[in-house]
């Protein structure tokens, strides 16, 4: 199975357009989900290297190729990041497309003068040095890239030991380190005991997701009018993307259903309406155990738009509706109004057998609600992706249901779960326990060929210094560019976990997990976890 085409996809876009547009419109080809007008000085972009841009994408050439590895300046890793996120649509081999381009161009013999950039300083950065491929093949898992053998667990543990006995990480911590062509785990400290893992659980319910559901997966919103009567039912179908506004940026559009659904009542000569909305696909309380009212996460719902936020935001904290399918409802009616449809004030009803279908929307695959929840670590997606997961495994669609499903997909892929416990889907349950152990190997099975259809959990994971979580993090950092590691926080708890490079071009899956009943200085932790990775990334530990 090959991944599907993705729509590019907009949560990262801030961070991807304040790149893109330090970048020359003719690197910008390989861009194309990027407008290029120029802000930003390229002048901050440093021209000379070190190594190169993949972890930026441990991607691959083929459906048998899971490893990126390759040297490139620091304007190298910008485009990079940039092809990464903004570029979505794959293509037959399983390539992202403007990847491919990139890679080509950047085999070219000499360097890039970007010329004048208007509304700088007028200086001009140097030409930034070619770079070799950033993709390298990886005929299979049995053996690596890399020109030498795999880094030894003394020469990691005399790299990483240092650092992990930081006073920093607080009373408990636990480590991994694996080798992605191999799953051989390398290194490890108190890797098989479960802590807290905070939103790295999001890593758990990708795969779990992706294996129950596939990653073609589409979640329909749909009206239907039920038979010899008036009523209208917006039927919700869980998916947290869908969107009233405007521009849907690819996403489940209220509008565009509204329109479908005026189009079909006026053929059936109905303008006057009794609109009620259905949630009876999920169970049990939609109230997060961390509470109701919650800046982090709306009540889970079959139904709502915009994720209940109530404000203009699609990722972060918000103010939160508290009934988000309600209000979802009364923006359809307001929508149909506006179409010639009369809706009476919403209620919540069940869509029976015989009801007749009006009008139906999607959202995008469920590879690119993954890679979206991992890059901005939305919970309200992860969340909806547990209860997707259940509804595919036959469980229950709670938290709960959801958890049970995630454990019982990972253990079909014979995954470590020893000690683990899935509370909920998006990490924020203080219930949660995992290993590191579990992340790395959750990690590799992604990079496995045998299951590309788990593919966008690597892709969706954030690039050190370039796009998401870890947008705000490495400045600096030898990891910059090169790390891919999804974060996880909570108080007192602190996590990395992702895909690295070496610097022999070996493809690395880490996991660090700390934990404290006391809170430790957040900024010290977190940069101590951003420093082991960043270790592993130039790490000549063979």
């Amino acid at each position: 199975m090959v991944v599907p085409e993705l729509k590019a996809w907009r949560a990262a876009r801030p961070h991807v357009v304040r790149v893109a547009r330090s970048v020359r419109p003719q690197l910008v080809r390989a861009v194309g989900a990027v407008k290029p007008p120029l802000v930003r000085a390229a002048g901050t972009v440093k021209p000379q290297l070190v190594r190169a841009a993949e972890t930026v994408k441990p991607l691959v050439t083929r459906p048998s190729t899971v490893q990126l590895t390759a040297g490139s300046a620091t304007l190298g890793l910008v485009v990079a990041a940039t092809v990464v996120t903004a570029a979505g649509p794959w293509d037959s081999t399983g390539q992202r497309t403007a990847e491919r381009d990139w890679a080509a161009s950047r085999e070219r013999s000499g360097g890039a003068d970007h010329g004048h950039v208007s509304g700088t300083s007028g200086k001009a950065p140097a030409p930034a040095p070619s770079a070799a491929s950033v993709l390298s093949a990886l005929g299979g898992l049995g053996g690596s890239v890399g020109a030498g053998p795999s880094p030894t667990e003394k020469a990691l543990a005399d790299v990483l030991g240092p650092l992990l006995n930081e006073a920093a990480l607080g009373p408990e911590r636990a480590a991994a380190v694996v080798d992605m062509a191999t799953g051989k785990r390398l290194y490890g400290r108190a890797a098989g005991t479960a802590l807290t893992p905070a939103s790295t659980t999001k890593i758990a319910t990708a795969v779990a997701a992706l294996s129950a559901a596939g990653a073609d997966h589409r979640i329909a919103t749909r009206t239907v009018l039920e038979p010899d009567t008036t009523e209208l039912v917006l039927v919700g179908g869980g998916d947290p993307t869908l969107t009233a506004r405007k521009d849907a940026e690819g996403n489940a559009s209220l509008r565009t259903l509204a329109d479908a659904t005026a189009r079909a009542l006026k053929d059936r000569k109905t303008k006057d309406v009794t609109l009620s909305y259905d949630t009876s696909l999920y169970e049990g309380p939609g109230a997060h155990p961390i509470g109701a009212d919650n800046t982090n996460l709306a009540p889970v719902s079959a139904l709502m738009a915009d994720e209940g936020r109530l404000d203009d935001s699609s990722s972060g904290i918000a103010d939160r509706s508290r009934n988000p399918a309600a209000d979802a409802t009364k923006k359809f009616a307001d929508l149909l109004k506006e179409r010639g449809i009369k809706a009476t004030a919403p209620g919540p009803s069940k869509a029976t057998d015989r009801a007749k279908a009006l009008a139906t929307v999607q959202s995008p695959p469920l590879s690119a609600l993954v890679e979206r929840m991992l890059t901005t670590s939305d919970n309200d997606i992860a969340e909806a992706l547990a209860r997707q997961t259940a509804l595919a495994a036959g469980e229950p669609a709670s938290f709960k249901g959801g958890g049970t499903a995630i454990r019982k997909q990972l253990k079909k892929l014979e995954l470590p779960l020893k000690g683990t416990t899935f509370a909920d889907g998006s990490g924020l349950d203080r219930a949660d326990r995992l290993t590191a152990d579990l992340l790395t190997a959750l990690l590799a099975k992604a990079a496995d060929p045998a299951h590309p259809e788990l593919r966008a959990t690597l892709t969706g994971l954030p690039v050190a210094g370039f796009t998401g979580t870890l947008s705000t993090r490495y400045a600096g950092r030898p990891g910059t560019g090169l790390v891919r590691a999804k974060t996880g926080t909570l108080t007192g708890v602190h996590a990395l976990a992702g895909t690295v490079v070496d610097t022999d071009g070996h493809l690395l899956a880490f996991a660090f997990l700390t934990s404290s009943d006391r809170p430790t200085d957040r900024t010290a932790t977190q940069q101590t976890l951003d420093r082991l990775a960043s270790t592993l990334a130039t790490c000549g530990c063979s």
